[in-house]
């Protein structure tokens, strides 16, 4: 949608006078879409002549045609029918909306004309522009919203096909049976019937949890920030309910050995670190990067060695490879994107399991009631919050918030907010905001009840803050308020969860990417090649 948008402003403007364009309700519009309609203004009794690329526009509205069926059940008919109505109103939206965009740049080219210039004040030219620029970008964000409707409409028309396809099958087999015809009505007990040999629509998290899945850990894990890891200090991780420590050797470089010295099974962590080796603070035992004992005080060296992880160092984070299959030949980048300086980088324990807190991260809809004292005091809450996201993938944006996300696996969360004023996020893209903070949510874990959750905090503008003194306890001060505001509910939903109770028994629109990554780790769980299809999320 946006590609064709961009092509078709490259098509010759006219130089006629622009057409009226004005907001109307949309009659036959779902949950009263608001339709944006283009009509000619009559000049002397007639209306002018349309240009050349309006003919790519001349479709007619079918609104007129909108189904009307009597009663509240449909045969497979008229259920197609419906959806296929669906469809064609989606596409003649979207053309108008792209029409409502070219139509708006003959304005600007018209306000632009040196004739027109000459009698207009440079003010007036400047207020003409401001309007028409606004009206340009609520157009651009009705073509974005028109997109979705159409793969909503098709994943939809998708469904519909599969009943209808097993209702057809249902009636072949009670032939065999029955001599007489069957009804073609799809009664509520028939819909039912069909729903659940589909794709189960909810998920069942629930119960205690169970241990990771060894599929989970073939995967590069960011464990720690470069900055934290001194020559001469280690870094105690858990992750997976193994105990690890993080060290430089002789070398400068990362490793990650077992916590855990092998002769009295002493926590490695408690001692120091030597020449490069980690020694132990029992009996005084040194172990090296790879976990090889390299130093026995007081007795004979004995060839004794301990688990070690790949382990390495990229871009200010260390990373390492907890499972049993080969390594990844490439670790992925984490940098915040080009423009943005680091302001802060902060390590938590949070007593949660991380599947839980990775919901709540991949979730901005309840922040108008859970964040009413930090970063969303003052928003409204809207009559409906979505995330628009393409067919495949993990990530999108919300509307209405300025706010772009993406998961990636295996316990990663990007977001890049655009900074506007409080309580007046509602209307605006990223792309609109001059100015932008980037996050990144690492969310390792730790145990089946604990996570240890990695945070840096980037922005393009104000570099200035980095000189400010104590400033990154400021940044954390604030990091922590927002997450408490988290914890007590998750915390909360983690205890009901041992009890027993699903935490995602009834999705909704907001959370189709919270959707997709419970997908996607029950895929990767269940070992299946292909991730899941986003045509499961079709009700969201």
């Amino acid at each position: 949608m946006a590609t064709a948008a961009a092509a078709l402003s490259l098509l010759p403007v006219s130089l006629r006078r622009p057409l009226t364009s004005f907001s109307k309700k949309g009659n036959g519009g779902r949950n009263g879409i608001k339709v944006f309609a283009v009509f000619g203004e009559e000049e002397r009794g007639s209306l002018e002549k349309r240009s050349t690329w309006e003919a790519i526009f001349d479709v007619e509205d079918p609104r007129p045609r909108v189904p009307h069926f009597k009663g509240k059940l449909l045969d497979m008919n008229q259920a197609l029918e419906v959806a296929m109505f669906d469809i064609q109103y989606c596409d003649w939206r979207a053309r108008q909306d792209l029409l409502s965009i070219m139509l708006l740049h003959e304005k600007v080219v018209d306000v632009l004309n040196p004739l027109a210039r000459e009698f207009k004040s440079v003010g007036t030219m400047k207020k003409e522009l401001a309007e028409l620029q606004e009206d340009l970008a609520q157009a651009h964000r009705e073509v974005h919203i028109s997109e979705a409707r159409v793969g909503a409409a098709l994943d939809k028309l998708a469904y519909m096909e599969k009943l209808v396809n097993e209702r057809l099958l249902d009636d072949r087999r009670s032939d065999q049976f029955n001599s007489e015809a069957q009804s073609p009505s799809i009664s509520s007990s028939s819909i039912e019937t069909s729903q659940n040999k589909l794709p189960r629509r909810g998920l069942n998290v629930s119960g205690p949890v169970k241990s990771y899945h060894s599929n989970l850990k073939n995967f590069w894990y960011p464990v720690a920030f470069s900055s934290d890891l001194k020559d001469d200090t280690m870094i105690p991780i858990d992750i997976f309910e193994e105990p690890w420590v993080i060290f430089r050797g002789k070398d400068g470089q990362p490793g990650c050995v077992q916590n855990t010295c092998a002769h009295r099974a002493c926590p490695l962590h408690l001692g120091s670190v030597t020449e490069g080796r980690i020694q132990c603070p029992y009996h005084g035992w040194e172990y090296s990067t790879d976990g090889k004992c390299e130093k026995m005080p007081s007795t004979k060296l004995l060839n004794v060695r301990i688990r070690s992880l790949q382990c390495f160092e990229q871009e200010g984070m260390v990373w390492i490879w907890p499972g049993e299959a080969p390594p990844m030949a490439t670790i992925p980048s984490l940098k915040p994107p080009p423009g943005f300086k680091v302001h802060a980088e902060i390590v938590m324990e949070l007593p949660i399991e991380h599947g839980l807190l990775l919901d709540n991260l991949l979730d901005l809809a309840h922040a108008p009631f859970t964040h009413t004292s930090t970063f969303a005091k003052g928003w409204s809450v809207p009559s409906l919050v979505k995330f628009l996201t393409p067919a495949s993938g993990m990530q999108g944006y919300w509307d209405p918030y300025p706010i772009d996300m993406e998961f990636r696996p295996p316990c990663i969360v990007f977001s890049t907010i655009g900074i506007s004023k409080p309580g007046k996020l509602k209307g605006k893209t990223t792309r609109q905001c001059s100015t932008h903070l980037h996050q990144l949510h690492v969310c390792l874990p730790s145990s089946r009840q604990k996570t240890r959750l990695l945070y840096r905090m980037s922005l393009d503008f104000a570099p200035f803050l980095k000189n400010i003194p104590f400033m990154h306890l400021l940044w954390r001060h604030f990091a922590e308020k927002v997450l408490n505001e988290d914890l007590r509910l998750v915390i909360g939903q983690q205890e009901r969860m041992l009890n027993g109770d699903n935490v995602w028994n009834l999705p909704v629109s907001y959370d189709k990417l919270g959707i997709r990554y419970r997908r996607w780790r029950d895929t990767l769980e269940r070992g299946a090649k292909q991730l899941p299809s986003t045509k499961q999320d079709e009700y969201l």
